[in-house]
């Protein structure tokens, strides 16, 4: 799985490549209750096409009415939607919600720094778009350390789009499954890492990639770096070790193993055994999930990605936990 606003950025970038007009529809800011967070983009093209979401829909209509009328702008400007009574009528906005969008037209010249910014995203760097509002000049940084967001300050709106964040899940099996399928509708790039091949040829979740290899080769050499999280998942220790031990050696943001407290606590003498440091061992979540009394496979993936994204949201909000 790509980065989650990159399909909507390669649409922008294509429609731009193909000579259209496009413009790019990006949330600053939500009060209230609101269907897509701030930093959701839609794409517009000039015959209509769009990709992205900005709300449950009824925005996005507007949006293509207005190219279809020919009114979308020719320089960025903001838009609020939600002020009036009447727009809350019209648009539905729920809770009495409002939303800031950026809507910015792109053109020929914004070319370039669209196929830099999806580079930059493929190859998993953190960039920030940083919008001249005057007019409408886009400029690109890339390696940036701030959080991801989006912010508006003295002409210029800045958004920094993070790297995505991947999931290495150790052991194929029902809960493993279940876990891939929750984590790429969370926006996780999951990958599945199975050396024992009679558990890799029951492995029924498609749109996961499968790794027939060591899971501790397969950390160091791809899921090491802070925005990657390793699960254990496999219910036997020789395998399961291997991927905590380089895991908790790693910057991973989040490292976690499936089992009872007994297994779990059977498990930390052995990672200790093993040369893991307290200070390591105590970033290891296990059990791991949330404690919601699971107990179908299901329900464990559940409690599992309700704790991922949790920590997936102290990462991105700039908290350097780990």
């Amino acid at each position: 799985m790509a980065h989650p606003q990159m399909s909507v950025l390669e649409s922008a970038r294509r429609w731009l490549a193909a000579g259209e007009r496009v413009w790019l529809c990006t949330i600053l800011e939500t009060w209230g209750s609101s269907p897509r967070p701030a930093g959701s983009m839609l794409a517009v093209s000039g015959d209509g096409h769009w990709a992205g979401s900005v709300s449950g829909g009824c925005l996005e209509e507007d949006l293509l009415q207005r190219t279809a009328r020919g009114d979308q702008p020719d320089t960025p400007v903001i838009v609020d939607y939600g002020i009036s009574a009447g727009d809350q009528e019209r648009f539905r906005l729920p809770c009495g919600g409002r939303i800031q969008l950026l809507v910015e037209p792109l053109s020929a010249r914004h070319l370039d720094g669209m196929q830099q910014l999806l580079q930059a995203l493929a190859d998993n760097r953190a960039v920030c778009r940083i919008v001249a509002l005057d007019t409408g000049a886009v400029s690109i940084e890339l390696d940036v350390p701030a959080p991801t967001g989006i912010r508006q300050e003295e002409g210029r709106v800045h958004q920094v789009l993070g790297p995505e964040c991947r999931l290495l899940l150790v052991g194929a099996g029902d809960v493993s499954a279940h876990v891939a399928a929750f984590g790429h509708r969370c926006g996780f790039a999951v990958t599945l890492c199975e050396p024992r091949e009679a558990f890799l040829r029951g492995w029924w979740e498609a749109e996961t990639p499968a790794v027939a290899t060591l899971p501790d080769d397969l950390v160091m050499e791809s899921f090491s770096d802070r925005y990657n999280a390793v699960l254990a998942l496999a219910h036997d220790p020789r395998v399961d070790d291997m991927a905590l031990l380089a895991a908790l050696n790693s910057e991973c943001f989040y490292v976690g193993a499936m089992g009872s407290k007994q297994t779990s606590r059977a498990r930390r003498e052995r990672l200790l055994s093993l040369g893991v440091t307290d200070e390591q061992l105590a970033r290891l979540h296990a059990p791991v999930g949330v404690a919601i009394r699971s107990k179908t496979p299901a329900e464990i993936a559940v409690s599992i990605i309700a704790d991922l994204v949790d920590a997936r949201h102290d990462l991105l909000a700039g908290s350097g936990a780990l």
